[in-house]
């Protein structure tokens, strides 16, 4: 059959010693959906110790893949994605392996991107009453969709949430630099793209098991503090210098007015070190300075290598459509 028309959905679902959920979270997943021609579940084992693949291929799986060793959320995430785009998938839609959210809101996601009104779409959990959910949990979630509401310019509602849908083109721009969570990135490489970034409300289930990326709260605190950090060292360098850099500015001007004033009133002898430390933080807030225009460079060839890339990758997939195409 020609499928030069076809619509594809793809769900992807990476996994991880998931032998024990995937039954219930495939059994949920939907086989057709309104606006596709066809549904497909692809499974990427990121190396799992169990019988995660045997479970996928036996609970009706199209596709499993599997990475050799554990590379990562972010690695099967990504490995993911490049086999749905391989596949002619149209909309892709990533789901998590734990049940957590409801798979019939599957609809809901791709909707925006089947009427032409988003290219991405990500789904808003009810933070605020999921019982499962620690205080500090939610007050971090809050935070880190703050972060990048502010990095990509979009309203983004629930940043973290992994339940989520991407139009063909989007997929296709992402590249994910963090291996602790692609979540926050992919947001704001889509929103510095200027693809249409929306969220829907969706629905959750009860908790199957602890979360993976959880595993204690100081170190959950730790790692999102550091990809925070480096999600505006790497897409607002230029912001970030400059707060560190008017940080120490001030420093400076502090420390060199409290020097002054005792140095007008004929003290100045024993403040001394206030005004090592005034020339200290200025020129510590210059260096900063400079840094942020270099990293801005930086950024810029970045974005010029990612779609140079891009378009290498159109015309690695278009050679891959026309001999699809040509397929009986």
């Amino acid at each position: 059959m020609k499928r030069e028309n076809w619509r594809l959905l793809v769900i992807q679902i990476p996994s991880y010693n998931e032998a024990g959920t995937l039954p219930e979270t495939l059994s949920d997943l939907p086989s057709k959906l309104e606006g596709f021609d066809a549904v497909e579940w692809l499974i990427v084992d990121d190396g799992s110790s169990d019988d995660t693949m045997a479970v996928a291929k036996a609970c009706g799986a199209h596709h499993v893949i599997r990475h050799p060793v554990n590379r990562g959320l972010s690695a099967a995430f990504m490995t993911g994605m490049e086999t749905a785009l391989s596949l002619g998938a149209s909309v892709i839609v990533n789901t998590d392996a734990d049940n957590q959210y409801h798979a019939k809101d599957i609809a809901l996601l791709v909707k925006p991107i089947v009427d032409g009104q988003a290219d991405m779409v990500i789904g808003a959990r009810p933070i605020a009453t999921t019982e499962h959910f620690s205080l500090l949990k939610k007050s971090l979630q809050r935070i880190g969709s703050w972060v990048v509401r502010l990095a990509s310019g979009t309203r983004v509602a629930d940043a973290p949430s992994g339940f989520r849908a991407f139009s063909r083109e989007a997929a296709s721009r992402l590249n994910v630099f963090n291996d602790y969570t692609y979540t926050l990135e992919t947001i704001i490489q889509a929103g510095r793209s200027n693809f249409r970034v929306v969220s829907v409300p969706i629905r959750t289930n009860p908790d199957l098991r602890p979360s993976r990326l959880v595993k204690s709260v100081p170190r959950y605190v730790w790692r999102s503090g550091l990809t925070i950090i480096r999600i505006f060292a790497t897409y607002r360098p230029m912001l970030l210098f400059v707060l560190v850099s008017l940080a120490f500015f001030a420093l400076s001007l502090g420390s060199g007015g409290w020097y002054l004033y005792w140095k007008l009133a004929g003290e100045g002898t024993g403040h001394v070190q206030s005004a090592i430390l005034a020339m200290g933080s200025g020129v510590i807030a210059f260096l900063m300075l400079m840094l942020g225009f270099l990293a801005d460079l930086v950024g810029v060839n970045r974005r010029l290598l990612e779609r140079i890339e891009f378009r290498l990758k159109g015309v690695e997939r278009t050679r891959e459509g026309e001999a699809w195409k040509d397929s009986p």
